[in-house]
């Protein structure tokens, strides 16, 4: 079947064959999802005592990389907490392990409105997706969760104030960290995808790459002790992730450029 002829089967589905279509990416990503939500439930010791729950001993490998002195005890205050945490870890780490499933479902809906050129260009950005997503969770998870909790337990409005950190309290910071890692870390994929729809190019980074570098290193600042070694430390990812970015954008088009010099 030819490229046009494809793109005019697509062209003549009905609203509700999409809907069909759509239907069905929805339902195989949330099966996926929930089967490796119950497998994650089943392994409950590995996945607390020896991922979850490292950070918070003193002797995980990045504090002694780092020089970090970091001992908390986690306390829990609700009765039904402990049971709500391991089905809430589970499902969002059912959603991590399934990603890239879900990832090539949304591919496969979408692909068959592409043109071949198209095609080529996409795939290669949803492949990396993936791999931009976990980097981001390990780079979360090694950096930025035992940054930040160094810096808060650190932290102290007063010596009469004893920290007594709470389950929910400490698994509300790490898993909004390292997820909100992981979709930063989709930023190259969405420039580039932007970069292909004429939104973005190399140009618009170059000229708001300043802004950029500030904000991150106020991010960083707010998230680290008051050391310019940390502070470097949680930037660095950041920066990278934005160079990245810039390499990967192509520049405006010549005759878009002679367009705007006539227009101006």
């Amino acid at each position: 079947m030819s490229e046009e002829q494809q793109k005019q089967d697509t062209a003549e589905m009905s609203f509700w064959d999409h809907l069909e279509v759509l239907r069905g990416t929805i339902f195989r990503s949330l099966l996926a999802i929930c089967v490796f939500s119950v497998a994650v439930f089943c392994f409950k010791k590995f996945v607390f005592d020896d991922v979850v729950f490292a950070p918070t001993r003193s002797d995980f490998w990045v504090y002694k990389l780092l020089n970090m002195d970091v001992k908390m005890s986690l306390v829990n205050l609700d009765i039904s907490a402990q049971f709500f945490v391991h089905l809430k870890v589970a499902f969002q780490l059912g959603f991590i392990l399934s990603f890239p499933f879900v990832i090539w479902e949304i591919w496969k809906f979408i692909a068959p409105a592409l043109y071949q050129n198209e095609k080529r260009t996409i795939r290669g950005v949803f492949v990396a997706a993936s791999f931009l997503f976990y980097l981001g969770l390990y780079v979360g998870y090694v950096l930025i969760v035992p940054i930040s909790l160094n810096f808060f337990l650190g932290y102290k409005i007063s010596e009469d104030v004893v920290n007594t950190i709470s389950l929910n309290s400490y698994i509300s910071l790490f898993t909004s960290t390292i997820l909100a890692f992981g979709i930063v870390f989709e930023f190259p994929a969405v420039v580039v995808i932007l970069n292909k729809l004429g939104l973005v190019y190399k140009e618009t980074m170059n000229k708001y790459r300043k802004h950029a570098i500030v904000a991150i290193l106020c991010i960083a600042a707010i998230i680290t002790p008051a050391d310019p070694f940390s502070m470097l430390i949680a930037a660095a990812p950041l920066l990278l992730l934005y160079e990245a970015s810039v390499m990967f954008c192509k520049p405006r088009p010549a005759e878009e450029e002679v367009a705007e010099t006539a227009e101006g």
